[in-house]
């Protein structure tokens, strides 16, 4: 890209891409286990799949890959019994993937290094309740800086041109973040996974407390919400209205995820249409999760008209 991604969110909306794990299912895929697409970085095949399915996201009209990252670090490696030390490799491979999309396709795009909440290292559905065990506040936010750090570092190494805190359930694991993207400089955004309703975070804390450590972080470009109903985005952004960043907004398809039974359930929501109330809301980065598949972000990008 010939300009920065906080660039080009100033001139007019950027277009994310969607649910990359569900759209690598609909590819046929094998997501078993805890590592989820991150599995795929480990073999020349998987990564050829990777490359396949960020491809599909670039034609359908996205501007930003995130890479297959969301549940890569020492934490998850080592719970699925893969080697801790592979984790910064692995990061690097997630962004040349990505480039290698773009290159395939021949078109420009922003990567975004995906920085999962600490859940989705455990892969039990934690990140959607924020309930970790780690301690009381503090002590929270001391051992999710310890994980978030070498995961931000890796990413930055690899050339990530941002890097993406995504489905942050709590205000402590916000706070976390805030401390690694200060000490790291990284350019990121950060996006809640708020609870039903849009307006506190899944331990109930208000939206805007949750964000605030994260506003005066010089390279924290935009705050928002992913993997929420398309309903709860509006609320969200109302709340966050006040906070005077750039927004981000890409929901899930509005299906459940059930973490015990390892499946989705429930019925799509995801609309194309709502588009136009979310960019009057604020967001500047639009997009989509989990179950939004490349066809959706191209009516995303058909509304937005980005400049190429």
């Amino acid at each position: 890209m010939s300009n920065t991604l906080a660039e080009a969110v100033g001139r007019g909306p950027v277009v994310l891409d969607g649910g990359l794990a569900t759209h690598l299912e609909t590819l046929g895929a094998d997501l078993s286990g805890g590592l989820w697409s991150a599995r795929l970085l480990l073999d020349p095949r998987g990564r050829r799949v990777l490359v396949r399915a960020h491809a599909d996201f670039l034609r359908a009209g996205a501007q930003v890959l995130t890479t297959a990252s969301y549940q890569l670090g020492g934490t998850s490696l080592h719970r699925t019994g893969q080697d801790p030390s592979l984790a910064a490799a692995l990061a690097t491979t997630s962004v040349a993937v990505a480039h290698e999309a773009a290159s395939e396709v021949g078109v420009p795009a922003w990567v975004a290094g995906s920085v999962g909440a600490y859940g989705a290292l455990l892969a039990d559905g934690s990140e959607y309740t924020g309930a970790y065990g780690l301690g009381d506040e503090r002590e929270t936010v001391r051992r999710l800086v310890e994980v978030h750090g070498p995961r931000v570092d890796a990413l930055l190494v690899a050339g990530a041109d941002v890097v993406a805190c995504e489905t942050v359930p709590r205000a402590a694991e916000a706070e976390a973040l805030a401390v690694v993207l200060e000490r790291t400089g990284a350019t990121a955004w950060v996006t809640l996974t708020p609870a039903p309703g849009g307006l506190t975070t899944r331990l109930g804390e208000p939206v805007p407390d949750a964000v605030a450590p994260l506003l005066d972080v010089p390279g924290v470009l935009a705050v928002g919400v992913n993997c929420v109903r398309p309903e709860d985005v509006l609320p969200a952004l109302d709340a966050l209205a006040g906070t005077g960043l750039p927004l981000v907004a890409y929901p899930n398809s509005g299906e459940t995820w059930d973490a015990a039974g390892q499946r989705w359930s429930g019925s799509a929501e995801w609309d194309a249409a709502a588009v136009p109330s979310w960019l009057a809301g604020g967001a500047r980065l639009v997009g989509g999760c989990c179950r939004v598949a490349p066809e959706q972000v191209a009516g995303v990008s058909a509304i937005t008209s980005p400049r190429r």
